[in-house]
């Protein structure tokens, strides 16, 4: 008899702990993939160290944004090493953004934390917001990225 309640009491236990959890919720479906432009569409050129760089720019609010900070006499951000696979820099302002997990590649630009670019010459997984790609071979970007800290212009354009 004993046994039989200690039974129905862990039974009891097991179905009160399964009612309390909360259920998990669905995966909700990723946006469709951004509309992207090149440099000429968007207005913007690229510059590392004063050499121009091909950018194919995604199409998005953050975007936008970096134009309007690059109007003008355009935006220069200093950038430093990082892990030995990407350059981070301040870009002296928060602006808009919508950062979803993402898994980088060479060449890729996001904003992280809404006020500093990233250009990876490597891969990394984190939650960023894209902004564009640097269309570079991974040899190239290394040489122009991998050898120590380096300045980053966006020019109208």
């Amino acid at each position: 008899m004993r046994r039989s309640l200690t039974a129905l009491a862990v039974l009891l236990c097991m179905l009160l702990a399964a009612c309390g959890r909360a259920a998990e919720p669905e995966a909700t479906a990723q946006p469709a993939t951004q509309t992207e432009a090149s440099a000429e569409e968007t207005g913007m050129k690229p510059f590392i160290n004063e050499t121009e760089v091909p950018v194919t720019w995604e199409q998005n609010d953050s975007v936008t944004a970096l134009r309007a900070l690059a109007t003008g006499d355009g935006l220069t951000i200093s950038m430093s090493m990082y892990g030995g696979f990407e350059q981070v820099g301040p870009i002296g302002q928060r602006i808009t953004r919508d950062d979803r997990q993402t898994t980088t590649s060479a060449g890729d630009i996001v904003l992280y934390s809404g006020n500093q670019i990233v250009v990876f010459y490597g891969s990394n997984s984190w939650a960023y917001t894209r902004l564009g790609h640097i269309d570079l071979s991974r040899a190239e970007l290394t040489e122009l990225l991998g050898n120590g800290d380096v300045t980053i212009r966006i020019a109208e354009g």
